[in-house]
Order: C-alpha cells, then structure tokens, then sequence
C-alpha cells in the first residue's frame, strides 16, 4: 500500500510539474497530471477553489478567467468549468506581487507522487525507425567512356 502524501508534498510536487511544464516541448502529460492531481485533491477536500481571476495571457485577445486554487501554501490556476462561474466569485485581475514559496523538488520525484496520487501514467513513445543509411559507393565511370562532342564544342 502506497504511504500517503501530506498536503504540503503534494502542493510542492504539483508546483515543480507546473514550473517544468511552462518550458518543457511537449508538457500535455505534466499539464494533464497537473490539472489531475488538482481534481483529486479538491475533491478529497484537502484543496479549495478559491475563486475566478482574469487570465495574465487571454487566447485571442478575449478576456478569459481562470479559477485560483489553494493546495498548502501554493496557489494554482485552471481552466473553469461552467458551474465555476455561478459558484466562485470573481477576484479580477490577478495579484503580480504574490509570489509561491520557493521549492526544491526533482521533476522524477513530483511526477512519481503525482503520477501514484493520480494513477496517471505517461504515454511510452514509440521511436521512429531510422533509416538505414546505404554506404556510399563512389560513382562508377567507365574507363573507356569519352563524353560527346556536341556541337557547341
């Protein structure tokens, strides 16, 4: 049986996923485990949506909101779903002087509590198969062999 994490662990692991994701190539799976973690700890009510602020980056230029989530000491954002708008107030513009605490957790070991919290796994990438490089044979020219004199000539 798997211990279970404290609040703070898991807060600290899905700050780490989050900060990775921003930069990694391809961040679906840490979004998606993000986005997961998030779910399964407000509903075990061990974290709270606190409410609806305007997003810092809109798609499209359209004003959009997102919901801000307190897990531990750290502060999230996700995508909102409908009812989010009738249940949550709206904060307004987001606060650019708070800051989350500072954490020092490896990527492998946040994505292993997630993963363990979650029950999500990460896709195995098949590799593509590499072409077999054919050896290079110099071009073959006929000793005897005298190029045409055209007319130019």
């Amino acid at each position: 049986m798997a211990i279970r994490k404290s609040d703070s662990d898991i807060a600290q692991a899905i700050f780490t996923v989050n900060r990775h994701a921003k930069t990694a190539p391809d961040n679906q799976y840490l979004y998606a485990l993000k986005k997961e973690a998030l779910m399964v700890m407000i509903l075990q009510d061990r974290a709270k949506k606190i409410g609806l602020h305007f997003s810092k980056n809109p798609r499209k230029s359209q004003q959009q909101s997102s919901v801000l989530v307190k897990c531990g000491e750290y502060y999230f954002h996700m995508l909102p779903k409908k009812e989010d708008f009738d249940q949550l107030d709206h904060l307004g513009h987001l606060d650019e002087s708070y800051r989350n605490p500072a954490s020092r957790m490896n990527l492998k070991v946040a994505k292993e509590i997630l993963s363990n919290l979650t029950g999500l796994q990460p896709e195995k990438k098949t590799q593509p198969m590499q072409p077999i490089a054919k050896p290079y044979n110099a071009r073959q020219t006929d000793r005897f062999y005298t190029p045409k004199k055209s007319y130019f000539d």
